[in-house]
């Protein structure tokens, strides 16, 4: 992702039934003998991994015992770079048949995410992956059912719901402030990757990798998404990367997508790799809005991206000026998942995100490439423990 950066299902809570399942969940958590760090193995050492591995050293509930990477050297030179001291492996079954981990940090291309995720379940560990967490609903579903099977957890990116923008944006909403409401927007952008091919392979594109983040936002703020239209292309058939050199694009690098929420609201995410921004990843000093919500009584607009927040405008007066608020990101970063899950194991606490939204973020994708494919309205079944802020 950025130099500063889902998942579905269960019947939606009753307050008796979230309650039952929240204490079934926190079981879950708890180790049978109590260790003072969560032992952690992280697979695939590329570019994201700059960043989850010195967030992980930060800490003091978590140990990073592995490393691996099919390119064993890239495993070798982030042990040495970050002095981790951790033992390295040139796959996934050596690193399982190595030195002991409880939790298992997926930073790979997200081709092979669900079946990785698939074997680590299988060995008996806990999973964080970064998005996606599997390339279909159905396959994240198993991986999620496999998981509550054997006492497992599982989560995946993107970990926007616990920004305390995101926390502002939900209690503005439950409180009313912005009225009835109609609708919203979301859009993230860039010229594309160049690092490597496979943000172009099929079942790669601009909405596991960039939508993702404004689909679990605006779900998170306007609950499960009920149907889902899109229109999909690709602008640049060809792309020149670093690895592979010119390659035939194969999945969607332009995307809008369309989605219905419960109370009659409307979303839009547009997404894609042939957006100008100057500001690139980088969005220290992004003051433009990326998500946008409105009601018949006022609207709010996220400054920066929802991975990396800036602030809220809050407008709900005819007559006065919108007032910037939320300034305070806290220690909110996108790469901070895998260590929040990890220390919430250790406390025997239930984060906020939670691998039923990652899920029917997953859904949504799949939707919008079946409406691209059927030019019709398609339905979604999943659901997630919502508001996701109480």
């Amino acid at each position: 992702m950025s130099n500063t950066i889902s998942r579905q299902k269960f019947l939606q809570y009753t307050a008796a039934a979230g309650a039952a399942a929240l204490l079934s969940s926190l079981e879950s958590l708890a180790f049978e003998t109590p260790q003072k760090k969560l032992r952690v193995a992280l697979i695939g050492c590329g570019s994201v991994s700059n960043r989850y591995i010195p967030h992980l050293q930060s800490s003091s509930l978590i140990e990073l015992v592995s490393l691996c990477d099919i390119k064993h050297d890239r495993a070798v030179n982030q042990n040495k770079q970050y002095n981790v001291n951790a033992k390295t492996y040139p796959n996934i079954d050596a690193m399982l048949a190595g030195v002991p981990f409880d939790m298992m940090v997926t930073t790979t291309d997200m081709q092979v995410h669900g079946a990785l995720n698939k074997k680590a379940l299988l060995a008996g560990k806990h999973v964080w992956s970064e998005k996606p967490m599997a390339n279909t609903y159905a396959e994240g579903k198993a991986l999620y059912d496999l998981a509550k099977s054997k006492k497992l957890r599982i989560w995946g990116a993107p970990a926007v719901v616990n920004s305390p923008q995101f926390e502002y944006m939900s209690k503005a909403i439950q409180e009313g402030k912005l009225g009835k409401l109609a609708s919203a927007h979301g859009q993230y952008g860039h010229t594309g990757p160049t690092w490597s091919a496979f943000f172009y392979e099929k079942l790669g594109g601009s909405m596991p990798d960039l939508g993702v983040y404004n689909m679990a936002t605006l779900t998170g703020l306007l609950g499960p998404a009920k149907s889902v239209m899109a229109m999909l292309s690709i602008v640049k058939p060809e792309r020149t990367v670093d690895d592979k050199g010119k390659i035939k694009v194969e999945a969607e690098d332009n995307a809008h997508i369309l989605m219905e929420h419960p109370n009659n609201v409307l979303s839009h995410v547009m997404c894609g790799f042939n957006f100008f921004d100057p500001h690139g990843h980088e969005a220290g000093n992004q003051t433009l809005h990326s998500i946008q919500i409105y009601g018949d009584a006022g609207n709010m607009r996220l400054i920066g991206y929802d991975w990396e927040t800036n602030g809220v405008i809050m407008d709900t007066s005819w007559d006065k000026p919108p007032q910037l608020v939320a300034t305070d990101k806290g220690t909110y970063v996108w790469q901070e998942g895998a260590t929040v899950v990890g220390e919430a194991m250790m406390k025997g606490i239930e984060p906020r995100i939670n691998a039923e939204h990652a899920l029917h973020v997953l859904e949504v994708i799949e939707a919008a490439r079946k409406s691209q494919e059927t030019g019709s309205r398609i339905k979604l079944k999943s659901k997630f423990p919502w508001p996701i802020v109480k």
